[in-house]
């Protein structure tokens, strides 16, 4: 199973063959979507130790 991966910028215009594959995307059911099997779940711990990001936040140079 392929993944598949975009980077869009801002302003940038989708390709023909983006634009196929988002309509291919919104016709897929649930089940449709196979979920990697041999990851565990995150612990609720595991989940807490996320924070939220802002992108639109300026990035800070280390050093």
């Amino acid at each position: 199973m392929a993944t598949v991966t975009y980077i869009l910028r801002k302003g940038q215009p989708l390709t023909p063959e983006q634009k196929a594959r988002l309509e291919a995307l919104k016709q897929m059911s649930d089940d449709d979507i196979i979920c990697d099997e041999d990851s565990p779940e995150l612990t609720d711990e595991q989940l807490s130790q996320f924070r939220r990001v802002n992108p639109r936040r300026e990035k800070k140079s280390v050093g």
